[in-house]
Order: C-alpha cells, then sequence, then structure tokens
C-alpha cells in the first residue's frame, strides 16, 4: 500500500498575529488578549508580559488585522505575520 499526500489549496494563507510591545497599559492588554484567546486573565498578562509573543495561530487575515486593531486600541504594538510555507512543499 502506497501512503498519498494531498495538498489542499485555499485562498486564505494562514497569519499569526505577533505582539512586539505591550506598551505601558500591560493590564489593558492583557484584558484584550484574555478576551481574543479565552486564556485566564493571569495568563494572559503573562504572555503580554513576554515579548515577542504569539497571541493567535492560524487565523485568517480579516480576522488577525481586527485582533492587531484591538491591540493597538489599548496602546499595544503587534503585526500580522503570515505562517510560512511548510518545508515538504518547498522543491
Amino acid at each position: 500500500m502506497t501512503d498519498e499526500y494531498f495538498l489542499l489549496v485555499c485562498d486564505d494563507v494562514p497569519n499569526d498575529v505577533v505582539l512586539t510591545d505591550p506598551g505601558v497599559r500591560v493590564l489593558d492588554v492583557a484584558q484584550v488578549v484574555r478576551r481574543l484567546t479565552e486564556l485566564s486573565l493571569w495568563r494572559s498578562k503573562v504572555l503580554a508580559s513576554q515579548v515577542p509573543a504569539v497571541i493567535l495561530d492560524g487565523v485568517p487575515q480579516e480576522d488577525a488585522e481586527a485582533a492587531v486593531a484591538a491591540l493597538r486600541v489599548v496602546g499595544a504594538q503587534a503585526e500580522v505575520r503570515e505562517q510560512p510555507e511548510p518545508d515538504f512543499l518547498k522543491p
């Protein structure tokens, strides 16, 4: 029996939301992280304090941009990064 692999092609490339700087209002940033990730407030504060931190992983472009906008409203620096192509797809 042979193994077959299929490449699923989709229009939406998965993106990551990366928090690069929480700014001075870390608790406000932690509350936004909590809302986005559904983590506890304590874990959200730890995540917001350890930068750079991936807040969301593999989300669509629109959701990633909305999350970055929510983080920037409370004074954090965040960015959207496209996930790299897996190694097995490279020639």
